[in-house]
């Protein structure tokens, strides 16, 4: 099976991300958005991913310019046939999925892989219906791909492990560094983690505890340069277990269990402040926000130690 042939559905912002990522490391990508405004809007929202990186001094400008022409648009279903994985990153809409693999099984070779980048579906609802559940798992980037190295693999109970180990191998060559869960749980293992300290911080705000700068600062400043580091069960380790015991015994009980903080999201959601799309969300997003936490992904980058 090649290796090179690379095919992404959906060309929203993980679809282009995908797609850019198998371009950077060499692979011809055939990207299907359907929507025809998409469509012509790619190049140049691929362009912006790949500017960030000259200016984090990981590619070149010639670099940019052959990763672009490694890149082809599509709409049409059928150009996918001679790929030998095709990833889908389309609407977290379980019977759309459904439908296109449908479709996809109809059109790809019999041992091409088919992925999707779902956080929040399991793989056997996935493949319930397909013909070769076997071939069919769940590659989980992370948002932006270009700049998170994880994609967290996740197999269903009919998945060949040999398409587990081929999975894993064509991400190592991208330079993504895959795990491979050991069995499937809602959220994966990622947003289990992420979703339970926004639990929390959601409950300090709600609570009047501190507000969302102060709580993102704090996490910025400790957590999150501890953890990239050592995560969580390192750190326990590190700190000794029985210390960690000790203070787990008192503070556990004291930390947010509930849905009750859903409330804080669905106000702000029903104000229509949905995020930085909408230009306010916990903050407001004006260009100079924007600017900023783009050059802050371009530091974290040359910050970080090349292979």
């Amino acid at each position: 099976m090649s290796t090179k042939q690379t095919a992404v559905v959906g060309g929203g912002l993980m679809g282009i991300g995908i797609a850019t990522k198998f371009a950077l490391a060499g692979h011809e990508v055939l990207l299907l958005e359907t929507a025809p405004a998409r469509r012509a809007a790619l190049p140049e929202l691929i362009t912006g991913i790949l500017q960030e990186l000259i200016e984090a001094k990981i590619i070149t400008i010639a670099e940019r310019a052959a990763t672009l022409a490694r890149i082809r648009r599509t709409d049409n279903l059928a150009d996918l046939a001679p790929a030998s994985l095709v990833i889908e990153a389309i609407p977290e809409v379980l019977d759309l999925k459904l439908e296109l693999y449908r479709q996809l099984e109809a059109i790809v070779g019999a041992t091409a892989l088919l992925a999707s980048n779902t956080s929040g579906f399991l793989p056997d609802a996935l493949g319930a219906g397909l013909a070769h559940p076997e071939r069919f798992l769940i590659t989980h980037f992370w948002n932006p791909p270009h700049a998170i190295p994880l994609v967290e693999v996740v197999p269903g109970t009919r998945t060949a492990p040999a398409c587990v180990e081929l999975a894993v191998a064509l991400l190592r060559d991208i330079g993504s560094e895959p795990v491979v869960l050991r069995k499937a749980v809602p959220g994966f293992i990622g947003n289990r983690l992420q979703f339970a300290v926004l639990r929390e911080a959601l409950h300090l705000v709600r609570s009047g505890v501190a507000d969302p700068a102060t709580i993102d600062a704090v996490m910025r400043t400790s957590l999150g340069r501890r953890y990239a580091i050592a995560g969580p069960l390192e750190s326990a380790d590190l700190g000794g277990l029985g210390t960690i015991l000790q203070v787990a015994a008192h503070l556990l009980p004291e930390l947010a269990k509930d849905e009750g903080v859903l409330e804080e999201l669905r106000a702000r959601t029903a104000r229509g402040e949905t995020g930085a799309a909408s230009g306010t969300g916990f903050y407001h997003w004006d260009e100079a926000r924007r600017a900023a936490m783009r050059q802050k992904r371009i530091d974290h980058q040359l910050s970080r130690p090349r292979a």
